[in-house]
């Protein structure tokens, strides 16, 4: 089993910045690709961002790329989600995911095993 506790959300005005963590136990962290998704209420849970084992790949969601950047500390067993340029439309709860399949940055939600609570992220016009 993987825990994960994401923190960092909070109530932003339009183009500012905040950044997430997700702090992870239970599991050697470094096996784990991790992921970052978001949802509005009404709406799936989408794909955000992810990161493989080591950070040597990254993807994103055509709507946050150039404005996010994932990144992980295996030291600290921890991934942050940086977010800049905020927009009222990135207002979701975000949650981080944890893949077993280390060596990819997955994309899609089937392919996560682990979940976190979620943070919520509120952007004011």
């Amino acid at each position: 089993q993987v825990q994960l506790v994401e923190s960092g959300g909070g109530l932003v005005q339009a183009g500012g910045s905040l950044r997430l963590s997700c702090a992870a136990s239970g599991r050697t962290f470094s096996n784990y690709g991790m992921g970052w998704f978001r949802r509005t209420p009404g709406k799936q849970r989408e794909f955000v961002a992810s990161i493989n084992w080591n950070g040597g790949r990254t993807s994103y969601a055509d709507s946050v790329k150039d404005r996010f950047t994932i990144s992980r500390a295996n030291a600290n067993n921890t991934v942050y989600l940086q977010m800049n340029s905020l927009k009222p439309e990135d207002t979701a709860v975000y949650y981080c995911a944890a893949d077993s399949a280390g060596w990819r940055a997955a994309v899609t939600r089937g392919e996560y095993d682990y979940w976190g609570q979620g943070t919520q992220v509120t952007v004011s016009s």
